[in-house]
């Protein structure tokens, strides 16, 4: 079964992060900037949140407030699903899947070292099977 740690090896360790003091706009241009859908929330090196374009849509755009007025400490989700280096993909896909999240931060020994995607964890998945595949035609095929 692979672990997040082989995920982390192929896709790299890099993570976007941003102050809880930003503003949400801040957030928004970074993750535009980026290319991506989420960003981890770090004080220093200590995890604070997360905050995706589904908080800023619904706790922003939808409530009519004005994103250079507000920091991103007050629409972050606290205390986010994290995963480590040794967790399946597994129990990874059930915490996305039962937690209703697309990113989990990747946190050993208390520092960020990574950030995996639902994406990420289909990709894995898909791996898998297809391996899988591939061994049961050739164990038929002798």
């Amino acid at each position: 079964m692979k672990l997040v740690q082989h995920l982390l090896d192929v896709k790299g360790r890099e993570v976007t992060t941003i102050s809880p003091d930003a503003t949400v706009l801040d957030a928004v241009r970074l993750m535009a900037e980026k290319s991506i859908g989420a960003l981890v929330i770090l004080d220093g090196e200590k995890l604070q949140g997360m905050v995706s374009e589904r908080d800023y849509a619904r706790k922003v755009i939808l409530k009519g407030l004005a994103s250079d007025d507000i920091p991103v400490s007050a629409i972050m989700r606290q205390d986010p699903a994290v995963a480590s280096s040794g967790s399946t993909i597994q129990e990874c896909m059930s915490m996305v899947t039962e937690g209703r999240v697309r990113h989990l931060p990747v946190v050993d020994d208390g520092k960020v070292t990574g950030i995996i995607s639902i994406g990420d964890l289909v990709k894995a998945i898909i791996a898998d099977q297809q391996a899988e595949i591939e061994q049961l035609g050739q164990y038929i095929s002798g």
